[in-house]
């Protein structure tokens, strides 16, 4: 794919969504890390319903400590993972309140050296709190990025380096939210909804034309 089609599908996506987000609820950097913690192998939709009931008795590194690991895995008990994922959150907030003065920290390094966090929760992170220009790869950016040929790569690192690379750079910070909300309800896995798809045109999908209605 060349830059002129890049160009114009991130032109299609601000123009359809000028300012996009995260559909994970939170009002502070630690909910939203929270959040996307439990996020890991689950939906928005459950980390949602999961959270607005914690974060209304817990929603700082310290309530969380008070509530202890078994009070808060009453609170996520819905979500998968949801032993592993308690223990990891507790373990975070204990470092964050003896390594951070409970504040979540603003680096890769010190995001990454969480508990439960990875490469893709520190994009999350670092680009929806803090605004850094980050793409966090997840199964949705893999699969549009190499189906669209927008940036082809056979690893999640290959395809962030690549994209970082080629998305143009007034784009950049808000790529990761466009991508994922195309790979989520448009670009699909197993039958992608190409007779609805706003970057047809763009596209250089083989297959596409079969999914044309």
């Amino acid at each position: 794919m060349n830059d002129a089609k890049r160009l114009q599908i991130f032109k299609i996506f601000h123009h359809l969504n000028p300012k996009p987000t995260t559909e994970l609820h939170y009002k502070t950097p630690f909910e939203l890390l929270i959040a996307v913690i439990l996020s890991a192998q689950a939906t928005d939709v459950s980390v949602n319903k999961a959270t607005k009931e914690l974060y209304k008795v817990a929603n700082t590194p310290e309530k969380i400590l008070k509530l202890g690991e078994s009070g808060l895995k009453n609170y996520v008990k819905t979500i998968g993972l949801y032993n592993t994922k308690a223990k990891n959150i507790i373990i975070t907030c204990k470092i964050l309140v003896e390594e951070h003065h409970g504040r979540v920290p603003h680096t890769r390094e010190a995001l990454e050296a969480l508990p439960g966090v990875g490469r893709k929760t520190a994009n999350v992170v670092l680009n929806t709190a803090f605004g850094e220009p980050t793409i966090a790869v997840d199964t949705h950016i893999f699969r549009v990025s190499n189906r669209t040929h927008l940036a082809k790569g056979k690893t999640p690192l290959e395809v962030e380096k690549n994209l970082l690379k080629v998305i143009p750079e007034k784009y950049l910070h808000d790529a990761h939210h466009w991508l994922i909300l195309h790979g989520r309800y448009i670009c699909l896995a197993r039958k992608p909804k190409c007779s609805e798809c706003p970057i047809y045109e763009y596209c250089e999908f083989e297959n596409k034309t079969a999914y044309q209605d």
